[in-house]
Order: C-alpha cells, then sequence, then structure tokens
C-alpha cells in the first residue's frame, strides 16, 4: 500500500521541525544554554505566537509593508506573520545566528543602547514578544518604536504577566513574580528566564506606551492557568471588595485616577490578568 502524499502543511512544519533540531543540535555543540535554543526554557511558545498573530489581526486584518521583529530568536513568529501578512521583513537581535529561517538578515543590536539602526517612519509592524522584562531601558526602546514606525503603524509587544494570581501569591510568600527569580552576577544566559530583570506589569507598561504617543491599546493574554482557578475562586470575593476600596480611595483622596487611566486599572483584576500566563499587548501609532 502507499503511503499517501503528505500536505503541504505537513511538510512545512516538517521542516520547521528539522530546522530546529539542526539549530539545538549546533547550540549543544557550541555549549549555549540560550532559551532561544533550548524548549525547557523556552521564549515565544507557539501559544504567544499563535496569540501575538490574533492581535496582529485584530489592529489591522489587512495589514502589509515592512515588519521589523525585535528579539527575533529562531525566527518562529516571523514565519508565522509571514504566513498570515504580505510583509517584508526585517529581523534584529543581540545575535544573528540563532535564525533558522532562510534569506532572513538579523541585525546584531543592543536594545539598551540607545538609537536603533532604522529610519524614522519605516516600518507599518514592529513586534517584540518576551524581551522588555531582560531590558535595563526598556522605556527608551519604546520610544524608539514610535519612531520608527509609520503613522498608522502597530506595535504588539509580549511579557510575562506579573499581576496573575499566581504570580501575585508567589511574590508574596517569596518575594519574587513568577518567571523571575535570584540573578547570579556572573548571568550570561540574557534571552533565558534566568536574564529576567525587570517585571513589568500591565499598568506601567500601558503608561509607558501611551506616554510614548501610542494609542488604542489592547491586552489579551495566551493561556489562562487552570491551576489558579481554585485559588480564584477563595479569593475573588476579597480581591473584588480591597480593589474597590483603593480604586475609591485613589480617586477622591490621592487623585490619581481619571477617566484615562482608570480603565487600565480596573483591567487588572479582570479573570484574563489574573489568570493568564503572559500578556500581549497591542497599540497604535496615531
Amino acid at each position: 500500500m502507499i503511503a499517501p502524499k503528505p500536505s503541504k502543511a505537513e511538510s512545512r512544519s516538517a521542516a520547521r521541525r528539522l530546522a530546529k533540531e539542526a539549530a539545538l543540535k549546533l547550540a549543544r555543540e557550541r555549549g549555549e544554554t540560550s532559551s532561544l535554543r533550548l524548549p525547557n526554557e523556552g521564549l515565544s511558545t507557539p501559544l504567544i505566537v499563535r496569540a501575538t498573530i490574533a492581535k496582529i489581526h485584530e489592529l489591522s486584518p489587512q495589514l502589509h509593508g515592512d515588519y521589523l521583529d525585535v528579539g527575533a530568536g529562531n525566527g518562529e513568529l516571523i514565519d508565522a506573520v509571514m504566513r498570515e501578512f504580505s510583509v517584508r521583513v526585517r529581523a534584529c537581535d543581540y545575535r544573528h545566528d540563532l535564525m533558522t529561517i532562510e534569506n532572513v538578515e538579523v541585525d546584531v543590536v543592543d536594545l539598551d543602547g540607545g538609537r536603533l539602526p532604522y529610519e524614522d517612519a519605516s516600518l507599518d509592524l514592529v513586534t517584540c514578544t518576551e524581551v522588555i522584562e531582560h531590558l535595563e531601558h526598556w522605556r527608551a526602546v519604546l520610544r524608539e518604536f514610535s519612531r520608527i514606525l509609520r503613522s498608522d503603524g502597530i506595535l504588539v509587544i509580549s511579557t510575562p504577566n506579573v499581576l496573575s494570581l499566581r504570580s501575585r501569591l508567589r511574590y508574596l510568600f517569596f518575594g519574587f513574580f513568577n518567571l523571575f527569580g535570584p540573578i547570579l552576577l556572573e548571568e550570561e544566559r540574557h534571552h533565558s528566564t534566568h536574564g529576567h530583570i525587570n517585571p513589568v506589569s500591565y499598568f506601567y507598561l500601558a503608561h509607558a506606551l501611551s506616554k510614548a504617543g501610542f494609542s488604542r491599546l489592547s491586552v489579551s493574554v495566551d493561556k489562562l492557568q487552570r491551576r489558579s482557578w481554585i485559588s480564584l475562586a477563595l479569593l475573588w470575593l476579597p480581591i473584588r471588595l480591597f480593589s474597590e476600596v483603593c480604586l475609591y480611595k485613589e480617586r477622591h483622596r490621592y487623585r490619581t485616577l481619571d477617566g484615562r487611566n482608570e480603565p487600565v486599572v480596573r483591567e487588572m483584576t479582570t479573570i484574563d490578568l489574573l489568570l493568564g500566563r503572559t500578556i500581549i499587548v497591542g497599540c497604535r501609532k496615531p
């Protein structure tokens, strides 16, 4: 009996798998421990990639033009974007030899080093997944994204959700958010969870994006953490009551809330942000 011929999608999937296996073998031969190569330290998981694609569709269903992936790694997100949208691809990372997609050149960039090597208003889409938590000067990088995007351009960012209930409880009892922890002074795995140096909550990310000139912010998550449902059932009422008390004080006593930032503060105690593992934030440059 003749085996059925694999479909194009199956062939592409097999090719990507072989490319990743080859990259992993090369990394091991070099003695590397980069999370871009080792699955158990993974960065942009398939769920994060899928949520990023969904966010781009939400903000610009017919997107086309010039696209930059910041922290491109092995190119998994680039591959997914190219399948969904008609884009001309550029990529940057802290090194160039992680990319496994042919014909995609990677610009070696120090994101903490100041100005990015791209012209003003030269891009229609910028993605930056699982990167800002590794940066010292992440707010300055957001301003750079605003500079290089064209008017009506799209930015999509992801970062660990430090506001999840699981993360809040870990911080309460251990002093570190989920996916953050003690860091060795000689640590060099910049792109693994060992290199997470800046926990960025949704409010401060939204604040920084707004200050950088972005608008139409929206947040989603890659997955809901099922192990947190029991904790949520026990803590939901206290969370809601305490939040309302704090909101009242902030609004009337401290006068730190207005019509622009209160919706963002209220989103911090929604089901998605209490249970989500990773936040995906999309916005548009006016």
